[in-house]
């Protein structure tokens, strides 16, 4: 059994091949003690509780572990304290978008000014995926070079999976490397896209083609910040906690299953539960797999498919969990033409993806075609000497395998089911 939180109800976990060790982890000048739950090799790090808040612990080699904290309305003095304590010099950058700015911008400049130690600049950039370019990249590393930030600097970004993804590379790339601090203010962002690393700008050519690894400092998660999301947002973010049922947490499925009402209607107690459940699925394959060699492939169930409908749209007209819901109905339904996973999976699958208001199909007047889903697919990351590998379903709930062998016939049968009615020309 795993201790979700003293502040909510005792949620039982069956887990298999438990073994329990004990860790100990430096949070400012704090130490805590948590117990670890091994689960298939990884291991899934239960947070820290304190009487407001939880920790979930990013586990990496090099002293380079960092804290996710998770609550709800953290308290000015206490949330000030935690993010400076993870700003290593006397300056900072906060990076956010045109749309969060006048939400959330003023909170978090002052949080980080209190005392008067931090010197605070701050960058607002457009909203939106089709503004994840190396144009706007530029933007960042101006206003850092005009703000002559050194290499003790600290990038903060303040917003979704955009900002979180461009403010991390730009972080990577800035002086060959400084320090940054997610702040996620969506669903995606709190489960996916804050936590593990990845960072990337995209091509024209292909969705985050352009980018680098580069651990944060800490992500701070202050689920108070969902009640301005918009319920598309929300929605799309639901996809990617969905994605971590299937592919290694079954009984989370089942979870989200018969509490998807209550996600979609941001019950606190139930949303901040899938968020940290989330996050110690993602930081267990992370810790496994930091730089995606083996199985933090998995993570991205539907999202080569997805990605195709993302950047064959064009930017923009797709939110990302949108695309993804699509993409994990193509690899389940090719899954099942594979006869990897039962008829009945696809349909919990299609069902619960519906109950959570994604789409499962393309559009009528959507642009793609057999031959745009091809050629995007091949300049997939995932791509290795040639060859595409997916990420596919197989066996029970909860089993998935990256593997480029498979039938291409299944794949192409699926995608011509997708575009059969769409408006994309045909050959």
């Amino acid at each position: 059994l795993m201790r979700i939180s003293t502040s909510f109800q005792i949620i039982p976990v069956v887990l298999v091949a438990l073994v329990m060790e004990t860790n100990a982890f430096v949070v400012g000048n704090r130490q805590w003690h948590s117990h670890a739950t091994k689960l298939n090799s990884a291991t899934i790090e239960p947070e820290v509780i304190t009487n407001d808040y939880d920790i979930v612990k990013v586990d990496l080699d090099n002293g380079r572990d960092y804290p996710i904290y998770i609550g709800a309305n953290f308290p000015d003095d206490e949330a000030s304290k935690l993010l400076k304590s993870h700003i290593t010099g006397n300056k900072c950058l906060i990076i956010t978008n045109d749309r969060i700015a006048p939400m959330y911008l003023e909170k978090y400049e002052s949080l980080l000014k209190q005392g008067g130690d931090i010197e605070v600049e701050t960058l607002i950039l457009p909203d939106g995926e089709e503004f994840k370019s190396m144009d706007i990249l530029t933007r960042v590393l101006d206003k850092a070079l005009e703000s002559s930030l050194d290499r003790k600097a600290t990038f903060v970004a303040l917003g979704g999976g955009v900002i979180g993804d461009m403010v991390g590379f730009a972080a990577a790339i800035y002086q060959r490397g400084i320090n940054f601090v997610q702040i996620p203010t969506t669903v995606m962002a709190m489960v996916d896209s804050s936590v593990g690393g990845k960072t990337a700008v995209n091509h024209p050519l292909g969705k985050n083609m352009i980018g680098a690894f580069h651990q944060p400092q800490c992500v701070f998660i202050d689920t108070a910040s969902l009640d301005t999301l918009p319920d598309r947002e929300l929605q799309s973010g639901i996809s990617e906690v969905i994605k971590y049922g299937l592919i290694r947490d079954a009984e989370f499925f089942e979870w989200q299953e018969e509490n998807m009402p209550k996600l979609l209607s941001r019950d606190p107690t139930a949303m901040r539960y899938a968020i940290k459940r989330s996050c110690e699925n993602k930081a267990a394959v992370v810790k496994a797999d930091e730089k995606e060699a083996g199985i933090r492939a998995n993570l991205n169930l539907g999202h080569t498919f997805g990605h195709a409908i993302e950047s064959g749209s064009g930017y923009g007209t797709w939110l990302h969990g949108e695309a993804v819901a699509i993409g994990t109905a193509m690899a389940a339904t090719m899954s099942a033409r594979l006869g990897w996973i039962e008829p009945d999976l696809v349909k919990r699958i299609y069902t619960i993806m519906e109950n959570a208001n994604l789409p499962v199909e393309l559009p009528l007047d959507s642009p793609m075609n057999k031959e745009t889903f091809l050629k995007l697919m091949s300049v997939d990351k995932k791509v290795a000497n040639g060859k595409l590998r997916l990420i596919l379903l197989k066996g029970e709930l909860g089993g998935c395998v990256f593997t480029g062998d498979f039938d291409q016939d299944a794949m192409i049968q699926t995608i011509d089911d997708f575009v059969a009615e769409c408006d994309g020309p045909r050959k």
